[in-house]
């Protein structure tokens, strides 16, 4: 078995579809809470922090301020979903190169949300508790949002019957740096295999 070519693709578009729409639910929910970032996309690799102000207000159509971001971590065998495999199939331990999936293969996705943090004043004073009590009730709000999404959405966004399997991992809290604080958010599904080439060849 392997694996269909943009298995991978199609988990993270999922994953930043779902993540986006949960988050601008939220807005229309909780007073106060800023929606889905404009600043929305696929990165390759760790993401840069380039953007946790707010540029939507800079067009007509406004939106949210921050980034939203997923990128992949790892992509790995697993035997045992989510372990990691730490030995080889057999047909692999026996010299044979035989085209054998394991019974998974997962993916480790990672969304990162940025918002603004409270900063000092033009006076050089340190931000008033009132500020960074909203910044925090914004930040606990957007880690369950996004968990939220995960848990619900996600496993529920491939053509699977059955849905995706997902296990949603370590929700952190990030920063502040630069100006940006936000949330960092792991989750580890399961690919779906194809046939080789060979076996699908009479």
């Amino acid at each position: 078995m392997a694996l269909n070519l943009t298995a991978v693709q199609d988990v993270a578009e999922a994953l930043l579809g779902c993540a986006c729409a949960a988050l601008q639910g939220a807005a229309s929910q909780v007073e106060g809470q800023p929606g889905c970032p404009c600043r929305s996309c696929l990165v390759p690799g760790t993401p840069a922090w380039d953007s946790c102000d707010d540029p939507c207000n800079m067009s007509p159509d406004g939106g949210a301020g921050g980034q939203l971001t997923v990128n992949v971590s790892r992509l790995y065998s697993s035997t045992e979903f989510p372990t990691v495999d730490r030995t080889l199939p057999p047909t692999q331990a026996r010299g044979r190169t035989m085209c054998a999936a394991p019974p998974a293969t997962a993916v480790e996705l990672v969304v990162t949300l940025l918002r603004c943090a409270p900063s000092f004043d033009e006076g050089g004073c340190p931000p008033s508790c009132e500020a960074l009590g909203e910044a925090a009730r914004i930040l606990h709000t957007d880690m369950v949002v996004v968990r939220n999404a995960l848990e619900c959405c996600l496993p529920d966004s491939g053509e699977q019957r059955r849905g995706r399997v997902v296990f949603v991992g370590e929700s952190r809290a990030i920063g502040p740096q630069g100006g940006c604080v936000g949330l960092e958010q792991r989750v580890i599904v399961a690919l779906p295999g194809c046939l080789c080439p060979q076996e699908g060849t009479p």
